[in-house]
């Protein structure tokens, strides 16, 4: 220490001078730092800690529909089965442990699996599939083939591609039992393909060259569906969208040669635009698996790696409530279970909507239909995704004109091949907009 200031009597106390006024400014200018960074938190969160500040922020954000808010007012639009029901979930604990980080250099290769029969298929994916597929019990995926599909409908039309006989002959018939989904007829014909035609209801169909599409539960009106064709040169292709248990009691799990699912009506995830295939043959799944190759040289994997965060955020989410119950924690929290949340919505929206139906006293619908479901070990009602109403008021043969004057925006029954007095109404639609259209259905007499 005397070496180190003896080098100089004023100029060493002078050099200490100087270095105590730079620590003062250095200090000042922390302080102040500080202080601003204290004025921000105070003018824009409210004074709370970072983790609250963040919270609060992230809950401003605009929701993720590209829809206005609605109002009293508003033109209630269900004609689609948007799934803003499931928003709130992903809002909560559970969207922390869905998220994912992309780096700029991730995704960049066209491959994902070089060696696989779906080469564009990510592993993750795949092993995500499997794992909630075992978890829930609605379909075997031991000994199946995993393709992904730009949603269910590119996997559809990567079916049709794939069943079609080879070599020049009459167009494949396509066919479901009425009422049938209504977007089967326009991706049938969309392409006027050479290859398959749109046939119509199967229940009226004679032939023996077929596909037929069996939607179960079905889109419109939640029946359980079962093949109806049985004889001649037919296959069946399963549209198993809405087999989840929030929907439907899971009764067994489904072994057709090729079952369809898809992103968004299991997880509510529209707007990743994924499904996924299980396909038994495996000549069929090479097919269908270059139908995608030639149709849009695979799928995003960015949308891959996000649907399998999202499938394994649920499958967690009901081993850590297993952990728990194992150590005897009883608590019934469905933060982290999504298929609990999305029934407890779908249980009390149906309950709205009978109770509106009951106040009107002009509308029907379907009666519940109550099975022993595996997944939740007891027995439940279906409570569909789209409610299939009908009106027997006199003079209404156009419900969804009749709905529409009354700012309902609904899908007719004349586009799923049934009659004019009957609607699909999503029951998928976000608190407001499903509480306004249940009070505007409740005063109509």
């Amino acid at each position: 220490m005397a070496a180190m200031g003896g080098g100089g009597g004023k100029d060493g106390g002078g050099g200490m001078a100087a270095q105590a006024g730079r620590l003062g400014v250095v200090a000042s200018v922390a302080f102040n730092l500080a202080a601003l960074a204290f004025y921000l938190r105070r003018r824009y969160f409210g004074g709370d800690d970072a983790a609250a500040a963040r919270k609060k922020a992230e809950a401003e954000v605009a929701p993720s529909s590209g829809k206005p808010p609605v109002t009293k007012d508003s033109i209630i639009n269900l004609d689609h089965g948007d799934p803003m029901m499931y928003e709130a979930f992903w809002r909560g604990g559970a969207g922390e442990r869905a998220t994912i980080v992309i780096p700029g250099w991730q995704t960049m290769s066209y491959f994902s699996d070089v060696g696989s029969l779906c080469w564009f298929l990510e592993p993750g994916l795949e092993r995500e599939v499997r794992r909630l597929h075992r978890l829930v019990g609605n379909a075997v995926a031991d000994g199946y083939h995993v393709l992904v599909g730009t949603g269910s409908t590119q996997l559809f039309q990567a079916a049709l591609y794939a069943l079609s006989p080879p070599g020049p002959s009459a167009p494949m018939n396509v066919v479901s039992p009425a009422p049938y989904y209504s977007s089967y007829p326009a991706v049938t014909d969309f392409l006027k393909s050479g290859l398959y035609r749109w046939a119509g209801d199967a229940k009226m169909f004679d032939g023996d060259t077929y596909v037929e599409l069996v939607c179960s539960p079905s889109n419109p009106d939640g029946g359980i569906r079962e093949a109806v064709l049985k004889s001649g040169d037919g296959v069946a292709v399963h549209d198993l969208a809405y087999y989840w248990p929030q929907y439907t009691p899971i009764t067994s799990a489904a072994a057709h040669d090729i079952m369809l699912f898809t992103v968004s009506k299991c997880t509510g995830h529209a707007g990743t635009r994924l499904g996924w295939a299980l396909v038994k043959d495996r000549a069929v799944a090479q097919k269908m698996s270059k139908f995608i190759e030639l149709n849009t040289i695979g799928v995003s994997k960015d949308s891959q790696l996000r649907a399998a965060k999202i499938l394994k955020a649920i499958t967690d989410g009901y081993d850590r409530a297993a952990g728990a119950a194992a150590a005897g924690d009883d608590d019934d929290d469905s933060s982290g279970r999504l298929f609990h949340f999305a029934r407890r919505k779908m249980v009390s929206r149906w309950a709205k909507l009978r109770a509106a139906v009951a106040a009107s006293g002009i509308f029907t619908l379907p009666d519940e239909l109550p099975g022993h479901c595996t997944f939740a070990n007891e027995t439940v009602s279906a409570y569909p995704p789209f409610a299939w109403l009908r009106c027997g008021k006199e003079g209404v043969d156009d419900l969804e004109g009749y709905l529409r004057e009354r700012k309902i925006i609904s899908r007719g029954g004349g586009k799923f091949g049934a009659d004019g007095r009957v609607v699909r109404i999503s029951m998928l639609d976000t608190d407001e907009a499903f509480a306004i259209f249940v009070d505007r259905l409740a005063a109509m007499n």
